[in-house]
């Protein structure tokens, strides 16, 4: 399992997320609709979303030092920002990319915890040439790489684990469409986290022609996979840890619960708690995110 360990010399701050920053579309409909058919909508409303975006704020509510790198156009709302800013996230690696548009999710839900999503990647869709923080990888502990362009993923991860920096990953769904064998080994190679919900996992598994989640743990020390309603499973060296979901009544988001999760481990991970802390601590997060949304009213494209 990775070893947990205070801030080392001349670092300031613990967790960098790299991934996107979205503005997430939502449209509320009665059912979603069948191929080539159309279906009414009852309701719209625009959040700040994103992978990146929705663990940041998460994990800096919670007391975490975190920050944010990402990629948005100039468009970008100013109150995103500030809730960003307001939520605690150091937002030194938000680059505004001039002549993009920024990233935008367009999801359709029905409100019983069905959707679909398309998304328009903008300035994350290509960072292959993107320029590297190398100033801020100085200053945190751990690197989180989840959703983005490959090519720049594993960029960032070389150039952080080169200046001392831990890193887990967490490519979340683009390990459906955008991640093949051998880049996912070399994202692989060298992390100390993996994190997935259960059909990400068994993406993962079957790309690199593994037989189950537990055997991720020959390439990567702890592995976490999300379940919904049924909990949370750690896989690691040296056995296996399950928690429960709390359960959650009435209407409720379950949209950006698997990015609270994440903050709220982190939360117990930075202070040294035992993994089934964690791993508590991640499942109150996602259930109070499912309860209550976003307090500002922002949402991110994942559920658990």
């Amino acid at each position: 399992m990775a070893k947990r360990a205070g801030l080392p010399a001349g670092r300031k701050r613990s967790l960098l997320v790299a991934g996107h920053t979205n503005i997430d579309r939502f449209l509320r409909v009665e059912r979603l609709p069948s191929p080539d058919r159309t279906v009414p909508m009852l309701g719209m409303r625009e959040a700040l979303g994103g992978t990146a975006a929705t663990i940041a704020r998460n994990a800096a509510r919670r007391g975490v030092r975190t920050g944010l790198l990402s990629r948005v156009g100039p468009e970008f709302p100013v109150e995103f920002r500030r809730r960003l800013e307001a939520d605690g996230v150091d937002l030194r690696g938000l680059e505004v990319v001039r002549g993009a548009r920024s990233p935008t999710c367009f999801i359709l839900e029905d409100g019983r915890g069905s959707q679909m999503t398309a998304i328009y990647q903008g300035p994350m869709g290509d960072a292959a040439r993107a320029l590297l923080p190398r100033a801020l990888f100085k200053e945190y502990s751990w690197l989180h790489l989840t959703t983005g362009d490959p090519r720049f993923q594993l960029r960032l991860k070389a150039a952080a684990r080169a200046l001392g920096v831990r890193v887990a990953v967490d490519p979340a769904q683009e390990l459906h469409y955008w991640w093949r064998a051998g880049p996912l080994r070399q994202l692989l190679d060298g992390a100390e986290i993996l994190f997935a919900n259960r059909s990400e996992a068994e993406r993962a598994v079957a790309l690199l022609g593994l037989r189950r989640p537990e055997d991720l743990v020959a390439l990567v020390p702890l592995v976490v996979v999300t379940m919904g309603p049924q909990g949370v499973v750690a896989h690691h060296r040296a056995g296996t840890e399950k928690v429960k979901a709390t359960p959650v009544r009435g209407p409720h988001q379950t949209t950006g619960a698997g990015d609270a999760f994440r903050g709220g481990f982190y939360a117990g991970w930075f202070q040294g708690a035992p993994l089934r802390r964690c791993l508590e601590k991640g499942t109150r997060a996602a259930s109070e995110w499912i309860r209550r949304g976003d307090p500002t009213h922002g949402a991110s494209r994942r559920g658990r």
